[in-house]
């Protein structure tokens, strides 16, 4: 199948999702229509940015929505790596170990929340890079070069989405939320109060205040929305000792595999 036609077949299954939810497309619409063509079993977006916290906006079942808190929380992942290289990273098997030293903290923790495979895609259009489409697959296993394209067209489709630009020509305006990022806002909103609160708690700068808030949820095993909710709701309080980050796996004390 050539470029065009393969374009055109994805997003008019996009649309479809969309029009099955009465709503206009979103994100979620762009993983659920991945989840469906392609060998994996989840979907999830994130909203990432070089200069501001970084924030899950969809995903499709309990895994993705896992996977993508954990990479946010540890600060590596497949997430991490194609934001910041702005290149596919395919993880076809998160025992192998090459993935295990690559991500000494996410891998593990991933195959335990019951990923066998991850593939991150950048989304991307020209210097504009507003996240990051991940596909998880319960097993381990490898993208052919259809559904490789495929999952590149999904995540091109995806960006389109996320920088509001319409996806088809003939789409009519709708003022009807999209329930793909219902809440996005008030995630964003409570995890950028909580780090304000927390400068001036441990009198630090607002990138330090963000590490120990992801530092806490990791020591404690909680998702990261949750320990900003209980700041915001001043039940947690920080002090100038709480840990400054996750501690770094074994060989490797006194790095700083997070940057």
């Amino acid at each position: 199948m050539n470029a065009t036609g393969r374009t055109v077949r994805i997003r008019v299954l996009v649309a479809e999702h969309a029009a099955r939810r009465g709503a206009r497309v979103g994100v979620l619409d762009v993983c659920t229509a991945a989840v469906a063509v392609l060998p994996v079993q989840g979907a999830g977006v994130s909203a990432m940015s070089p200069t501001t916290a970084s924030h899950p906006l969809c995903s499709t079942d309990g895994v993705s929505e896992l996977l993508e808190e954990l990479q946010l929380t540890l600060g590596e992942g497949p997430c991490v790596d194609a934001h910041a290289h702005g290149t596919a990273v395919l993880t076809s098997d998160l025992s192998a170990d090459d993935a295990q030293v690559r991500w000494p903290l996410f891998a593990p923790a991933a195959e335990q929340a019951g990923a066998g495979a991850v593939f991150a895609f950048p989304l991307r259009i020209g210097a504009i890079s507003p996240g990051v489409l991940d596909l998880y697959s319960r097993t381990p296993c490898h993208l052919d070069a259809d559904q490789l394209a495929d999952a590149r067209v999904f995540a091109d489709t995806a960006t389109l989405v996320l920088l509001q630009t319409p996806v088809t020509g003939h789409e009519a305006p709708s003022d009807r939320p999209d329930p793909s990022l219902e809440g996005l806002d008030g995630y964003r909103a409570e995890i950028d109060q909580a780090t304000g609160m927390l400068t001036e708690q441990l009198r630090v700068g607002i990138d330090e205040a963000f590490i120990r808030l992801r530092a806490h949820a990791y020591a404690h095993e909680r998702r990261l929305a949750d320990v900003a909710r209980d700041v915001v709701a001043r039940t947690l309080r920080f002090t100038p000792d709480s840990p400054a980050r996750p501690p770094s796996p074994p060989g490797e004390e006194g790095g700083d595999h997070h940057r």
